[in-house]
């Protein structure tokens, strides 16, 4: 649960978009859930023109072709600073740069990995919609280390690792192998590598500011596991940051135009830029239809109250990728109080997130029959779930059925910084990729999600946050993706009945 997405409804709601409203009914739906506190405010002009599509169109398959960068510094798990630059070719074969640094504005590199192989499309994915799925064969894994002190470092490193292959101490600037076709070895295990982000991908178009002549292309690859040891044997179920197609990009990226003309000798090297001072006040929504992991697609809206420390989420889930078809909604609130800096993740602040209310309204009939069949009062009262209509769910203590149990606390991790056109853009912390929640200090998270864009300095809001209201003590609760025994057993029941009508409709 927390700043993210609350709960992960596992993929039967990803089956409900066979089986929703007609677009009418839950578009009104849809905007008699928003609330007034949001009417004619620039925070619901945002996240409405997210649900009629944002006029993003997907690419299916991928025309991956071209050069592909990153429009900023990112940060992985572990945490690791990097910036990358794809190219694919016609022949389906490609080459990889993966910049890496020790600060986090991209400013000091370290080393350089050059990957090469070949990639070949597969089918549309049938459990990520809107993706494609993909397999790689890589041909050649090199290094170039940028500094002497790294050079030395990782030579040593890899030479415990991986005897034999590394011969003497590494100098920088000078291409090293770390794995090959015909080398016998494989030197990249040491650094955790894959190239697994290859195994799923999403292209998306999009036109500027309506300016047909100003075409925006992004190409999303699979996501990384937060945990780093992981990384070889995850299967991506959600996506990374999105890279920028070099010739079809944001004009005001200077840092695309950067990371286009670097190579493993020139690694790019980012503007210097100040950390910003994390200030949790006003409104804040995002940007695009988010993917989460295990089939989940949601717009999220915040609101941050800095004079009493409370804070207001707005949840909104759908079936589709582009966010058109919703499912359900949640409403929640609670206090937060802010730490220190982080002392695992530069440029990061820490805080604790606690969650003592809670609304969910279904907006599809699958939903709505999933919330009243579960016996007990255990989400709102037992067999009463309307479509479209909200139930408070806090003094059930958080919803069974939806694997939510309040009140419930949250480690996480922020930061803010201003994008090339002058917006304050807010990053919290990815979500653990093993579907658990960061409800101790130790699983905070050490990368990000996307950020949220700020679309109001005022944090009016539609609720008030009274005190007894966020107050209560802390109860014993299961984190907001553990499912109760009986409650995954009845899910697994529906999905597999519905899998069969599904079958057999299409065979009569």
């Amino acid at each position: 649960m927390g700043l993210s997405s609350l709960l992960l409804l596992v993929a039967f709601l990803g089956g409900s978009s066979l089986h929703y409203l007609d677009g009418r009914s839950s578009r009104l739906s849809l905007e008699k859930t928003f609330g007034r506190s949001l009417k004619d405010s620039q925070c619901k002009h945002m996240l409405k023109h997210l649900h009629n599509g944002a006029r993003i169109t997907v690419q299916m398959p991928p025309g991956v072709e071209g050069h592909w960068v990153s429009t900023s510094c990112e940060v992985r798990p572990g945490p690791e600073f990097l910036t990358r630059s794809y190219s694919f070719y016609s022949n389906n074969t490609f080459q990889a740069h993966q910049f890496y640094y020790e600060d986090n504005h991209c400013a000091k590199p370290t080393y350089t990995l050059v990957i090469r192989g070949r990639l070949r499309l597969r089918q549309a994915s049938w459990i990520i919609r809107g993706g494609t799925e993909a397999e790689y064969h890589l041909h050649h894994v090199q290094m170039v280390c940028h500094t002497a002190t790294v050079a030395k470092e990782l030579s040593q490193r890899l030479n415990r690792s991986c005897r034999g292959a590394v011969k003497g101490p590494w100098e920088p600037s000078v291409i090293y192998e770390l794995w090959s076709e015909e080398g016998g070895y494989d030197c990249s295990r040491e650094l955790n590598f894959a190239m697994h982000e290859l195994q799923l991908l999403r292209m998306e178009k999009q036109y500027l500011h309506h300016n047909m002549d100003h075409l925006v292309e992004e190409l999303f690859l699979g996501d990384i596991h937060t945990e780093p040891s992981q990384r070889l044997y995850y299967k991506p179920s959600s996506y990374q940051t999105a890279l920028q197609n070099a010739k079809n990009h944001d004009h005001g990226c200077i840092v695309c135009r950067i990371i286009y003309r670097s190579d493993e000798f020139h690694p790019p090297i980012l503007p210097p830029r100040a950390d910003l001072t994390v200030g949790l006040y006003g409104q804040w929504v995002s940007q695009r239809c988010e993917v989460r992991p295990e089939v989940l697609f949601l717009t999220r809206h915040f609101i941050f109250h800095d004079n009493n420390h409370t804070w207001e989420g707005h949840y909104y889930h759908y079936s589709d990728p582009v966010c058109k078809h919703p499912t359900f909604t949640i409403y929640a609130r609670g206090r937060y109080s802010r730490g220190l800096h982080s002392t695992r993740v530069l440029g990061g602040t820490d805080f604790v997130f606690k969650v003592n209310h809670m609304r969910v309204t279904p907006m599809d009939f699958t939903t709505t029959s999933l919330l009243n069949v579960f016996n007990g009062n255990e989400c709102g009262v037992q067999g009463s779930w309307l479509v479209g209509v909200e139930q408070d769910v806090t003094l059930t203590n958080g919803c069974v059925a939806l694997g939510i149990r309040l009140p419930h606390t949250e480690y996480e991790l922020f930061r803010m910084e201003q994008d090339a056109h002058g917006r304050y853009l807010l990053y919290n912390g990815q979500r653990p990729s093993d579907g658990s929640s960061p409800d101790r200090p130790e699983k905070r998270a050490t990368s990000y999600q996307m950020p949220l864009v700020q679309c109001s300095a005022s944090s009016q809001s539609s609720e008030d946050s009274r005190a007894d209201d966020v107050d209560g003590p802390l109860l014993h609760h299961n984190d907001c993706t553990g499912w109760h025994r009986g409650s995954q057993q009845l899910v697994e029941v529906t999905l597999g009945a519905f899998v069969a009508s599904l079958l057999l409709s299409r065979q009569s």
